[in-house]
């Protein structure tokens, strides 16, 4: 189902965009993306982080600003840059504490600007998980600590990886697949699907959302066969889902849910976890993968890789996700402003 046009309708404010680790690919793709700003029609941004970590990688122009409202101004002639801590010496593909803690603020910084509505909404670059629990970082990740400042529970931000040809919803994240099973439960996927479609209504201005729900087991379990995750919980929560009134089909065999027929058929596929909703969005779309948390009362995007410490400061980092995830961003401003 396509989404309704909104295109048109004006932003309020420019993107907040944290540079994530400084000495992994984050300052290398949000330069390239300002490049490429008026080619691919890229929202107004700015970046927040320490400017050093774009230098390092990028020979290009860097304004500093001291809050969001000169940004636009700065725009069209230089990527403007919210410093906040300094990193300390950067070397790309060498990530240390202090760029732990910068990250760390960029984030927390570019957050609080979107909740005041000086910024449109955040999208966030890469960070690396083990320098930041190393500087008493507790959550699981970005999209549980963007959560909770923003005052939402863990669980009911829901994570969607979305692409030019898929959207995805996983039940389950990031816990051991042994413990998938356990983990399932009637009011989790009822809860995931139903902030699944309003996230699509809302950011996307989908006005019925059409959701296909993966079994868990091969072949959706065969009655039972093959496990009784799909009869015992599974389809009693799309049954539920159904009487909420949503359009909502399933368990069905994961094997045959990503071909492009069956794409077809759905806006969004909830998976019951990680892989199995990473493998076909990383597979159809690697370099256009946008991390969405769907449930916040601000808008939040992020490119759907890591940090890429290998590869940073080579000057070979592709942009395409980035470059995606503010498209996306600002698609899902404009609906929130169009359609509440």
């Amino acid at each position: 189902m396509p989404s309704l046009n909104i295109t048109d309708a004006p932003l309020p404010a420019p993107f907040a965009v944290s540079l994530g680790d400084p000495a992994g690919i984050g300052p290398e793709i949000v330069a390239k993306s300002w490049v490429m700003r008026e080619a691919r029609g890229l929202p107004p941004f700015f970046a927040v982080g320490d400017p050093a970590s774009l230098r390092a990688v990028w020979l290009g122009p860097i304004q500093s600003i001291a809050a969001p409202e000169e940004a636009a101004g700065v725009f069209a002639s230089a990527l403007p840059c919210l410093q906040v801590a300094d990193a300390g010496p950067v070397t790309p593909g060498s990530p240390t504490i202090d760029g732990a803690r910068t990250a760390l603020e960029a984030l927390e910084v570019a957050v609080g600007l979107a909740r005041s509505g000086s910024a449109a909404g955040i999208v966030t670059a890469p960070v690396g998980k083990e320098q930041l629990y190393s500087v008493g970082f507790t959550h699981p990740g970005q999209t549980e600590f963007i959560a909770e400042r923003c005052g939402v529970a863990p669980h009911n931000a829901v994570m969607m990886l979305a692409g030019p040809s898929l959207k995805v919803v996983p039940i389950t994240i990031h816990i051991p697949l042994a413990d998938v099973s356990a983990a399932l439960s009637i009011d989790l996927i009822r809860a995931r699907a139903l902030i699944t479609a309003r996230g699509l209504q809302r950011s996307f201005g989908i006005a019925r959302p059409r959701l296909v729900v993966a079994g868990l087991n091969p072949h959706a379990g065969e009655n039972g066969a093959l496990g009784r995750e799909e009869i015992d919980v599974i389809r009693p929560a799309i049954e539920l889902l159904q009487e909420d009134g949503l359009d909502i089909v399933g368990p069905v065999a994961a094997d045959g849910m990503f071909h492009a027929r069956a794409r077809e058929n759905y806006d969004a596929a909830l998976c019951m976890y990680h892989d199995q909703a990473l493998i076909p969005i990383k597979t159809l779309n690697f370099d256009e993968g946008v991390n969405m948390t769907l449930g916040l009362p601000i808008v939040r995007t992020s490119p759907d890789h890591g940090t890429a410490f290998g590869i940073a400061g080579k000057d070979v980092a592709n942009p395409g996700a980035m470059i995606a995830a503010l498209k996306m961003a600002a698609e899902s401003a404009r609906a929130r402003l169009l359609h509440g």
